[in-house]
């Protein structure tokens, strides 16, 4: 079987042109060795004496010579075609066998190292890639329809009772405005996404400008800090009074202000949340320190990801999209996004780069 498509293959056609070639130069050499030979026998011994038995064997040697390396060349031919073939089945096999059954297989290695084996490696590592991403878009999907099916579901149900019972504009209009929160907060949803696809296309370089960063901070401190009072938390700004960056003012507001809304909502109540703004020789910090419950080490990777949400039943307010946004501008801005224990509670820090090195 392998033979056969070993010596359909346009490799081994190619091969065999490749070998015609050669055959053609060695036997323009041996035409050029074989009558030199005869010249120079004759300019030594003279045309009187007999060369017949001495050009018979010459002939002979040559045509043994030439028989041997065609049959070498084909034997070649034919062994390295079918090695390239093997491995190119191997490929397509593999290709077959995602397209039947899914994503889980992968394409053998041999283990020789070589430039098939690395290329079987490479699209290895691409399916494993797609794999992920496929799981990601399986999971996405899965969140949006849970977080559009409760707004959605309470919308027909108010509409459904107001439909069924008599007109009350006291109710209408409490129906009415539920309604219309809900919607909200759908659209908010999909305002959230097309907005990180935006940033995440780096469509909002243009906006970019020196800026202080500690400012930016204080401001967000300074609008969150009654939300932080109802419950009983202690929001501080602390660090350096000045630290230049250069970035999206709008962009850098909303990413600290999505990690300060988080550790004042899912920190201890009664707790303290501190916003640090530094100066380093590598560039710009600012770290968001609550001393909540933080983030379990192993999904620590996960919270970035679109609708990804620690609380899986997905009941209490919000669509997982907050960190996924604070990821999008911190890769706009070139900046290192780390999750680090507070010991208790959590650190998130954010280190953005000199303003020279942009």
């Amino acid at each position: 079987m392998l033979l056969a498509k070993t010596l359909r293959s346009s490799t081994f056609r190619l091969a065999l042109i490749a070998i015609a070639a050669f055959g053609l130069i060695v036997a323009a050499i041996m035409a050029y060795v074989y009558f030199g030979t005869l010249a120079y026998v004759e300019n030594r011994l003279g045309t009187v004496v007999d060369h017949d038995g001495f050009t018979a064997t010459i002939e002979l040697a040559m045509a043994a010579v030439a028989m041997l390396l065609l049959l070498l060349a084909g034997l070649a031919a034919v062994l390295v075609t079918r090695r390239t073939v093997g491995r190119i089945e191997a490929i397509n096999a593999t290709s077959r066998a995602i397209m039947l059954s899914g994503l889980d297989q992968r394409i053998p290695l041999r283990g020789s190292n070589d430039e098939w084996d690395r290329v079987a490696e490479n699209l290895n590592q691409m399916l494993d890639r797609i794999e992920t991403l496929m799981g990601e878009v399986k999971q996405v999907s899965d969140n949006v329809a849970h977080d559009l099916r409760t707004p959605l579901t309470r919308m027909r149900g108010r509409l459904e009772k107001a439909y069924h019972h008599e007109r009350n504009s006291e109710a209408d209009a409490a129906l009415i405005g539920d309604t219309i929160a809900d919607l909200d907060a759908v659209l908010g949803m999909f305002a959230s996404i097309t907005r990180i696809s935006e940033i995440e296309t780096r469509a909002r370089t243009g906006a970019f400008r020196a800026l202080d960063l500690a400012e930016i901070a204080g401001e967000v401190v300074e609008l969150y800090d009654a939300a932080a009072e109802q419950v009983a938390t202690k929001l501080s700004l602390a660090g350096d009074r000045q630290v230049a960056i250069t970035g999206d003012r709008d962009l850098l507001f909303d990413a600290i202000a999505n990690l300060v809304d988080n550790s004042i909502k899912h920190g201890r109540k009664g707790g303290q949340v501190t916003v640090t703004c530094r100066s380093t020789d590598r560039g710009a910090v600012i770290a968001i320190a609550d001393d909540g419950p933080g983030i379990p080490t192993e999904q620590r990777d996960h919270v970035f990801k679109r609708f990804y949400r620690l609380e899986q039943s997905r009941y209490t307010p919000g669509n997982g999209l907050g960190l996924s946004l604070v990821a999008a501008v911190a890769r706009l801005h070139g900046a290192e996004i780390a999750l680090r224990d507070n010991a208790p509670g959590l650190t998130v820090e954010l280190s953005f780069p000199k303003p020279s090195a942009r």
